[in-house]
């Protein structure tokens, strides 16, 4: 009895990233513009999102991480706002 080579093939990891443009032309290209507040306030309103997910399912260590996460990115919303006003 042979056994038939070939098994799995390895499949080419795609990274996602485009080689043929820079980092700004790339952002351009989605849409999306902004600092790091802007960067900070979506990432704030898109994990409170996810804690509500979290918890309407019962993951209280994810909701939890996720909490946190979200009082990180409003602690530093409200530190560069008043660093803003100095």
């Amino acid at each position: 009895m042979s056994k038939a080579s070939g098994g799995r093939k390895r499949k080419a990891k795609a990274s996602g990233k485009r080689r043929d443009s820079p980092p700004e032309e790339r952002t351009a290209e989605r849409g999306e513009e902004g600092g790091p507040d802007e960067a900070v306030t979506f990432i704030a309103e898109t994990v409170a999102e996810l804690v509500k997910l979290a918890e309407r399912h019962r993951l209280e260590v994810l909701s939890h991480l996720l909490s946190m996460a979200q009082l990180e990115a409003e602690e530093r919303l409200r530190t560069r706002s008043k660093r803003k006003l100095s």
